[in-house]
Formats: C-alpha cells, sequence, structure tokens
C-alpha cells in the first residue's frame, strides 16, 4: 500500500474499487506550523478515462490496484500510437498520446525500465523509471569559472524537452534527468 507521498506519474491505485492511474501530481506546502503537506493528485480511470481530481496528506495510504506490471523497453512512434515491447516474452504493447500524458518527453528510443501497468493483457498506461539518460542538443556555450556558482541555463533534450542544467555543462554532453520532477540529476 503506497503512501500518497509515494506515488508518482503512473502508478495504478484503487478508489472506491475502480482502478486509477494518476495523470498529474502537485505538492502542496502550507506555511503555517504543524500542518501537512498536501498532494493533490490527478487520476484518470483506467477503462474510462474519466479524470478524478483528489487531495491527500503526505501520510495517507491508498490501495495498489489489481493490475498485473510487466517490464518493457520502448520501441517507436507510429503517429499517436507509441510502441513497447515485453522485455522477456516479446510481447508488443501501444498506448496512444493522450495515456502517456506528460510522459512522452521521457520516452527515448530503446529506453528499458519501464514498467507497463496491464489490466485483462491491455496496457493501461507506464511507469517510467526515476533516472533517464538523456543528451543535450541546444545549449548557451559554458562559461569560464562557472563551475563555482549555482547558476543554471536552458538546455534542450534530445525529446524536445527543455530543462535548466547548470552553466557548465554544454551541448553534445549525456545527462541524468529526474522523470518524477523533471529536473537535471547529473552528467552520465
Amino acid at each position: 500500500m503506497p503512501k500518497a507521498s509515494e506515488l508518482k506519474q503512473g502508478s495504478a491505485v484503487e478508489i472506491n474499487g475502480e482502478p486509477y492511474a494518476v495523470k498529474t501530481i502537485e505538492v502542496r506546502n502550507p506555511t503555517s506550523r504543524g500542518a501537512s503537506t498536501l498532494y493533490k493528485i490527478r487520476f484518470a480511470h483506467m477503462k474510462t478515462k474519466q479524470k478524478l481530481d483528489e487531495t491527500f496528506k503526505g501520510d495517507d495510504f491508498l490501495k495498489e490496484a489489481d493490475c498485473s506490471r510487466v517490464m518493457v523497453q520502448y520501441s517507436y512512434q507510429d503517429g499517436e500510437e507509441y510502441h513497447f515491447m515485453n522485455s522477456e516474452t516479446y510481447d508488443q504493447y501501444s498506448l496512444n498520446a493522450a495515456d502517456l500524458e506528460g510522459q512522452i518527453a521521457y520516452l527515448t528510443e530503446g529506453l528499458e525500465g519501464i514498467v507497463m501497468l496491464l489490466l485483462d493483457d491491455s496496457a493501461l498506461g507506464i511507469e517510467l523509471p526515476t533516472t533517464i539518460t538523456m543528451e543535450i542538443v541546444e545549449t548557451p556555450p559554458a562559461m569560464k569559472g562557472a563551475s563555482a556558482t549555482n547558476r543554471t541555463k536552458p538546455a534542450k533534450l534530445n525529446t524536445g524537452l527543455e530543462i535548466q542544467v547548470p552553466e557548465y555543462i554544454q551541448t553534445g554532453e549525456i545527462i541524468k534527468v529526474n522523470s518524477d520532477t523533471g529536473k537535471f540529476m547529473s552528467r552520465a
């Protein structure tokens, strides 16, 4: 049983006996003392795609949805469809862009470590690995002596995602990105 603070995009939980997938998580830190952190989470029903907004405290427990999880590898995109392959059985699964809302920018060809959520052998969604290795395709030039400062600059990655990176990072470098927060972690 995961806590609300442990949920990430793509996680599957059961609410009122129905399976839902986490689409977006908004963290709210109240300013008053003793107040607990609130997690405003938007869910999508796994079968009907109906949206549901709920707010939880960080230590609220949620029940995991009764769906199977298999390790898959991202293969390719065909129009609005994204195709994945089971790492063990080589079964093919596809999801459309709406099912992958907010996760498409992290999909690189051959990406492994993705968990596919299956309900009755039909693909419902994915859980991305926390750390994803990506290449910087465009960023302003590195500044001399910038390694001692904590300033950042924008960088465009090979999937089109734009993030902030330290000033010493250059175009062509391979970096690690946190898929939960969308932030730079380190060089790869």
